[in-house]
């Protein structure tokens, strides 16, 4: 997904019974509310947008859709079995399904299941609370991004996926920033210590979940810093 195999997105941990970044009641309202609003922006797609590729390698929008409603289709009997047809390789399992799941399901119908499943309890497994936050935001920018949509994520989902992300995220999407200190230029936030790399707070989101951006979305620190290449499209 994020580099040249799909993978799905587990969500950052958390520190308590609800995780330090907000109450289990928050982030359900915000991942009900983030289903919704990602159904609506497919409801308004036109055609050929479905075919366009998104930020995950290999999948285009219609992909990303149907590997993003797969948790509200599959019972857990059901996702050990494609699990055992893929080997035991997820990333694999993911690929497949998602191939599989776009050619079956009209755009319309991908809509709906997120519409539909805006309060389902699904959330990736071995995540924290905000792991179901993270997969939907992060999946909805890999198409939004890549469309060149305007959709901004609200700042309140942004600060509590943001917040929660750990050592081991950063570590299972080879985000590699090493030497880079992210700076948000339209919040208050900061992460790493190093070259100072600026761009907007859902921008950096997405290399922390080890995207690759379009090009000219971050810009360097006053001596001029670089992006490392392997972070920019």
């Amino acid at each position: 997904m994020s580099r040249s195999t799909p993978q799905p997105t587990p969500g950052p941990a958390s520190s308590g019974p609800a995780g330090r970044s907000g109450s289990r009641r928050t982030i359900a309202a915000a991942v009900a509310a983030e289903r919704r609003e990602l159904a609506d922006v497919l409801d308004a797609l036109a055609p050929a947008q479905w075919d366009a590729p998104s930020l995950c390698g290999g999948w285009r929008v219609r992909e990303v859709a149907a590997h993003m409603s797969l948790g509200f289709r599959t019972s857990l009997p059901g996702f050990a079995a494609e699990l055992l047809r893929a080997g035991g390789h997820l990333h694999r399992m993911t690929d497949r399904t998602a191939h599989r799941d776009a050619a079956a399901l009209a755009p319309r119908e991908l809509a709906a299941l997120l519409r539909e499943n805006a309060g389902h309890p699904w959330k990736p497994p071995a995540a924290g609370p905000t792991g179901a936050l993270a997969h939907d935001v992060v999946h909805g920018l890999d198409i939004t991004t890549a469309l060149g949509h305007p959709r901004r994520v609200p700042e309140d989902r942004l600060r509590l996926l943001l917040d929660a992300v750990t050592p081991r995220t950063l570590r299972f999407f080879g985000a590699d920033l090493a030497g880079l200190r992210l700076r948000a230029d339209d919040l208050d936030w900061s992460h790493g210590t190093g070259t100072p790399l600026y761009g907007n707070a859902q921008d950096l989101l997405l290399l922390l979940f080890g995207r690759r951006l379009p090009e000219g979305r971050l810009h360097g620190g006053p001596e001029g810093s670089r992006v490392p290449p392997t972070l920019v499209a």
